[in-house]
């Protein structure tokens, strides 16, 4: 399948608040490509590489710089705020509404980074597309559905949902099943590559026929055991324990329309991320 044809504008000024791993991959692909690149986050640490760094906290205005500089693009990338571990109901809203009151003016395109997480009170086993309502139970998730409506309000934005990222540095099952851990082999899991996430993002960013809303999520969902068992075979140890009762929990998402806006994905499923992933580990 090849990719849709659609005009491109790619940005020339690249703003990211919340400038962790995913931020930094974006913004390197960017920088390569002859844009500016902006990061925004709470810590000092150099970016490295050409891309300029500001440092402050949404969550807490007086710690920010009273502007951020001009960006024909934003990606939004930012932890929840929490006290004491524990989130509250309108802790993206309020990073929001600084960085909105910071910018200059409203970029050109807009990409809030949401979770598929919205999803956790549908564990019926029907699959999910982006015209279901989100069913968020934790406070957190009930976070990031207010998150994504004040991003819509306040900035146009368009939102993305990651399913369980995985790549290089991403490698908690590899550990996990290292480990010995026992899994619940009849979870449901559904995950993105972190280069297709990325992709996604950049798409959402430059094609004029992306959609408002994407689940970022690859075409193979598959049970837990079934993933793990493999990544077990790739490492030349034994499957991990099984977790009893077995109970088959997780939410099941269409990864249709991802697959439509790239045309293909890098990682069309778990073995192909989980082999390459196992083979890097070794050299």
């Amino acid at each position: 399948m090849s990719t849709p044809a659609s005009p491109t504008s790619a940005p020339t000024r690249l703003l990211i608040a919340g400038f962790g791993k995913l931020g930094s991959r974006l913004g390197e692909r960017y920088l390569a490509r002859g844009a500016a690149v902006v990061g925004v986050r709470r810590s000092a640490d150099a970016a490295g590489g050409g891309i300029r760094l500001i440092r402050g906290d949404l969550a807490d205005p007086t710690s920010f710089p009273p502007s951020l500089p001009d960006a024909d693009a934003l990606v939004i990338t930012l932890p929840p705020p929490s006290v004491d571990r524990v989130v509250a109901p309108d802790a993206y809203r309020r990073s929001l509404e600084t960085l909105a009151a910071r910018l200059p003016r409203i970029p050109d395109r807009v990409v809030f980074v949401s979770s598929t997480r919205v999803f956790e009170g549908r564990a019926d086993g029907a699959e999910i597309t982006e015209a279901d309502a989100p069913s968020p139970m934790s406070d957190r998730a009930r976070a990031l559905v207010d998150g994504e409506r004040r991003a819509v309000e306040l900035l146009g934005a368009s939102v993305i949902r990651p399913s369980g990222i995985y790549g290089p540095g991403r490698d908690s099952l590899l550990r996990r099943v290292l480990e010995g851990d026992p899994v619940q082999y009849a979870r449901r899991t559904k995950r993105v590559h972190e280069s297709d996430l990325v992709r996604a993002i950049e798409a959402m960013l430059e094609r004029a026929d992306a959609p408002s809303l994407l689940h970022a999520t690859d075409a193979h969902p598959a049970p837990l055991g079934e993933v793990a068992t493999f990544v077990a075979g790739e490492l030349g140890v034994a499957p991990p324990p099984r977790i009893h009762p077995e109970e088959a929990s997780g939410t099941l998402l269409s990864g249709e329309r991802m697959l439509q806006l790239l045309g293909t994905l890098d990682y069309p499923g778990y073995r192909e991320g989980y082999a390459e992933m196992v083979r890097l580990r070794s050299t």
